[in-house]
């Protein structure tokens, strides 16, 4: 499994890109990713997922496997991954969250990548 950990002011998550389909039992590999000792160590798995009604979902679990609705520093994170990563190439961009449709203003650098996000 392909991953990436990002980190917005100190929260730190494990970010999966499932646009073509999700791991196996999320909310268990949430618990063994986000083990600081014997995984890789965050405070949750943010799972990045197609959206009937957004350009991106956001699937978020807690490191004790539990599903949470929102995080302002994950859903940060999410816009510089998907933008960085050529998922696409919006400078806005809505994110499904249990917590509502959330939109991400991406600020850009000189070389095209992304410096800050702003959520509403």
């Amino acid at each position: 499994m392909e991953f990436t950990k990002m980190q917005g002011l100190g929260n730190d998550y494990v970010y999966v890109n499932c646009l073509d389909g999700m791991p196996e039992n999320p909310s268990e590999l949430a618990k063994k990713i986000s083990d600081r000792h014997f995984g890789v160590g965050s405070d949750g798995l943010i799972l990045i997922c197609p959206s009937d009604i957004a350009d991106f979902q956001m699937v978020m679990y807690n490191a004790d496997g539990s599903i949470s609705e929102m995080c302002g520093n994950g859903i940060r994170c999410v816009g510089k991954y998907v933008h960085d990563k050529g998922l696409t190439d919006k400078t806005t961009v809505t994110v499904e969250t249990l917590a509502g449709v959330k939109t991400l203003e991406l600020h850009l650098r000189e070389d095209g990548t992304v410096k800050t996000v702003t959520v509403d």
